[in-house]
């Protein structure tokens, strides 16, 4: 493989995995354009590669999260079988309905969420020292530890069921919907929510590349140096997060949203 190739896999990789394991939504908006565009690889190509890198970020951000208390396992799991749910409804009725349907509803949460958080809205740490709650977390820029209770569940499931359900129609989706239903709707403070997004995406991400490897889609030599790319971007992101106060990762999370509407709607007109 030629060695300008190897260099720019590696940093795709580094910063696909670096905006992921920050944020806790994988990357796949990075992966995609760059591989396709950049990399000139087909989209089923580029859909297998992507999700190669995906799970590479989420098991190590996964694992550190996890294992400093961070992600609330037990929601993740729990709003996986939702995302799951509307993932099979999906593949069932992606011939019935047109895609800009959910497209646009999705481009529309998007920007809302976006106002919300660059405005501060949404639950930033919870309630500091107070563990009398449903799920505590432990902030590793202050220290201490808080409490915080889950909010609006039935919404906030019925949304991760309709992201599964675009998801599986239009290939986009992941954190950049949980994160904000979460935080959002649900009032889980952001860091949580961004930390238990990075388990959850690695789950969707097994999954299908499972998928891919059976049929034979996944260029292993281009797969190869993606996942060590995304390793060292993974490594960098969550030592990183642990550094940045709560409401500056929202602010910049909104800046992730903005982007990801408008490439929706540059998909939408063809431009992608």
């Amino acid at each position: 493989m030629d060695p300008t190739v190897i260099a720019g896999l590696l940093l795709l990789g580094i910063g696909a995995s670096f905006l992921g394991s920050l944020f806790g939504i994988g990357g796949g908006i990075l992966y995609i354009p760059f591989l396709t565009i950049v990399f000139g690889l087909s989209p089923s190509e580029a859909a297998a590669i992507s999700l190669i890198g995906i799970l590479a970020t989420s098991a190590g951000s996964g694992a550190f999260y996890a294992e400093h208390g961070i992600s609330n396992v037990r929601l993740g799991l729990f709003l996986e079988i939702g995302t799951t749910i509307g993932a099979i409804i999906g593949a069932f009725i992606a011939g019935y309905m047109e895609d800009w349907i959910l497209s646009l509803f999705f481009v529309i949460f998007m920007l809302f969420n976006a106002a919300r958080m660059a405005f501060g809205h949404g639950k930033d740490r919870g309630y500091e020292g107070d563990t009398d709650h449903e799920f505590v977390i432990n902030d590793p820029k202050t220290g201490k530890v808080y409490g915080y209770d889950l909010e609006r569940k039935v919404a906030g499931t019925a949304v991760c069921v309709v992201a599964g359900l675009y998801s599986s129609m239009t290939g986009v989706g992941g954190g950049v919907i949980k994160v904000p239903t979460m935080n959002s709707i649900m009032g889980v403070p952001m860091r949580a929510a961004t930390a238990t997004s990075s388990y959850m995406i690695g789950i969707t991400a097994f999954s299908g590349s499972v998928i891919y490897l059976i049929n034979g889609t996944i260029m292993l030599d281009y797969a190869a140096f993606i996942a060590l790319g995304s390793f060292l971007g993974m490594l960098l992101g969550t030592r990183i997060s642990a550094h940045l106060d709560t409401s500056a990762i929202k602010k910049y999370f909104s800046v992730v949203l903005l982007g990801s509407a408008l490439s929706i709607v540059l998909d939408l007109m063809g431009v992608l």
